[in-house]
């Protein structure tokens, strides 16, 4: 999958709820629920990037490796690739 890079809250809980990754580690059928578990409600800025055979986008495999949510001073970090064990990590930016 191609990097993508969105700016707009609608936009970036619309894509997040069409992501399911499998494999080791951190899994979901939807990205969405975890972010929303999370507190990020009104996030502002969404990066995916890298690819990743167990991510699927609207349900096609090969989406995205790495995955940035960003609300105000809070990022959360979704990490994977192929052969790793994807993990969840939250950071609080100064």
């Amino acid at each position: 999958m191609n990097p993508i890079t969105i700016q707009n809250p609608d936009e970036i809980l619309s894509v997040l709820a069409d992501v399911a990754l499998r494999g080791k580690g951190f899994t979901t059928e939807s990205l969405l629920d975890r972010v929303l578990d999370e507190g990020f409600t009104e996030p502002i800025y969404f990066n995916a990037n890298g690819e990743d055979p167990d991510a699927f986008y609207k349900g096609q495999p090969n989406a995205w490796a790495i995955y940035q949510i960003r609300e105000w001073k809070r990022v959360l970090t979704v990490s994977g690739g192929p052969g790793k064990e994807r993990r969840v990590q939250i950071t609080e930016t100064p």
